[in-house]
């Protein structure tokens, strides 16, 4: 997950709206169903997932009220945590 790519995409989902990133992720999560995907391209397309998952799990912290760049470092502090387990 990348940092930048949340924050860009958080600000995707305030002016426009999140209906948006679940298509996207749905549309994404269906092309994985492709027999013919290299593994390369399943780790990109993979990624593209993931952040937009951090970009809804973001979203989600500052409509309850938490500072958007609090929100961040959180979701990002809690992504790091994981690996590390």
């Amino acid at each position: 997950m990348k940092l930048p790519i949340i924050k860009h995409l958080n600000q995707f989902i305030e002016d426009n709206d999140e209906d948006f990133v679940i298509e996207t992720i749905e549309t994404l999560e269906n092309l994985t169903e492709v027999p013919s995907l290299k593994d390369e391209e399943l780790d990109v397309i993979g990624e593209l997932i993931s952040n937009l998952y951090g970009a809804l799990e973001v979203h989600k912290m500052v409509q309850t009220g938490t500072p958007k760049k609090e929100a961040l470092n959180t979701f990002m502090q809690r992504v790091l945590g994981s690996i590390d387990n």
